[in-house]
């Protein structure tokens, strides 16, 4: 099983609780709450999906934009010998350390 489902561009946390005997998760990389469970693999995944198109559906009617996951920038704190590093690599290389942070996480993941 993965670890997340994905639908509409749309994450979500696959999560048991023992407990309770369900599957339970909620929208991931978005700010807005929406959870959803399930007992079984198909009924979490379809729940899942019914919480992403009723997120979608309420900012339809409230006329606002979705929160799309991830806006393209995030904050890092790696220290300052790192970041004094980085900063130096990317000088020596005439880029910025944006375009060099860029670089090292796309082939850290592999994209």
């Amino acid at each position: 099983m993965n670890s997340m489902l994905n639908y509409r561009g749309y994450y979500g946390s696959i999560e048991a609780s023992p407990e309770d005997n369900c599957l339970f998760g909620r929208l991931q990389f978005v700010r807005t709450l929406a959870s959803y469970e399930g007992q079984t693999v198909a009924e979490l995944e379809q729940a899942f999906r019914e919480a992403v198109d009723d997120y979608l559906a309420d900012c339809e009617e409230r006329g606002r934009s979705p929160e799309i996951p991830c806006k393209g920038s995030f904050n890092v704190r790696v220290g300052h010998d790192l970041h004094l590093a980085a900063s130096v690599e990317a000088a020596r290389r005439s880029m910025t350390l944006n375009d060099l942070t860029r670089r090292a996480l796309a082939a850290y993941i592999g994209q």
